[in-house]
């Protein structure tokens, strides 16, 4: 059976208020004492997820930034790649005189955006942006790009699509271009995803791919659906995803905490 259990967070793991329910930590605690492997996998920034880990009580792995960071329960950094400056360097000046786009950039420990926007805040309990000058961005340190749009409309997506066209068709080579939800489309180095740094955790636990369960529900958590030995799909996620996942098992949604459910069912019972 499954010695290690990886999940997205937003959509996934958390509620839709992006906060980890009681019944949820309950059974990952439980999971911890039978002798599994948790593992955060989620495009959040290692910082903003440290708290969640405290608050979860277990000495979980964390792959954030979609696979571009990777900590061990000590939060010692164990794996990096950061998007080249060239890439960095093309695409903020490709992107930077759209008035509705919001440019964020994960650098080190820091979350850059270019502009305000008091609504995100409320995503984040104890990690917050600072600003950014688009004509001088970090061009070292930097784990990903992602970008939003004020509305969260289908008119949003299909904007964002436009932009993830233009990014491939310039550096589709050198990056590695994947929406986590609808409406947030994300930029990594080129071989960056969360299922090879799964497979990297998973190695060094001494285990296999075919050991870890994983749960997603965006385009970012294809790869991992798809190489981890059981990859299940939220009910809630984009079409996109599931027509990329033809044949993997399709559960319930984050507000009913169907991760939780799933895994009692599956390896509680």
């Amino acid at each position: 059976m499954y010695k290690i259990i990886a999940s997205d967070l937003d959509g996934t793991l958390l509620t839709p208020d992006h906060k980890l329910a009681p019944f949820t930590k309950d059974v990952l605690n439980q999971l911890h004492q039978q002798g599994k492997d948790f593992i955060f996998a989620t495009g959040r920034h290692h910082v903003d997820v440290a708290g969640m880990r405290e608050e979860l009580g277990i000495p979980a792995y964390m792959i954030t930034s979609n696979g571009a960071r990777v900590h061990n329960c000590k939060n010692e950094v164990i794996f990096q790649q950061n998007v080249q400056p060239d890439v960095i360097t093309g695409i903020i000046a490709m992107t930077k005189n759209d008035p509705e786009l919001m440019i964020h950039i994960y650098h080190n420990d820091d979350w850059l955006l270019n502009k305000e926007d008091p609504a995100l805040r409320e995503f984040h309990d104890t990690f917050s942006y600072q600003l950014f000058d688009t004509d001088n961005p970090p061009l070292e340190g930097v784990a990903k790009i992602f970008f939003t749009r004020d509305g969260r409309g289908e008119y949003d997506h299909d904007r964002l699509v436009e932009w993830e066209d233009k990014i491939n068709a310039q550096f589709g080579d050198k990056a590695n271009v994947a929406f986590s939800t609808p409406w947030c489309l994300e930029v990594m180095d080129a071989g960056v995803s969360k299922g090879h740094a799964l497979e990297a955790v998973a190695k060094e636990k001494g285990y296999a791919l075919a050991d870890c369960i994983a749960f997603g529900d965006g385009m970012n958590d294809v790869e991992m659906l798809s190489m981890a030995g059981k990859g299940l799909v939220m009910g809630t996620s984009h079409e996109k995803v599931k027509r990329a996942l033809p044949e993997n098992e399709v559960i319930g949604a984050c507000q009913d905490e169907a991760v939780a459910h799933y895994l009692t069912e599956l390896l509680l019972k």
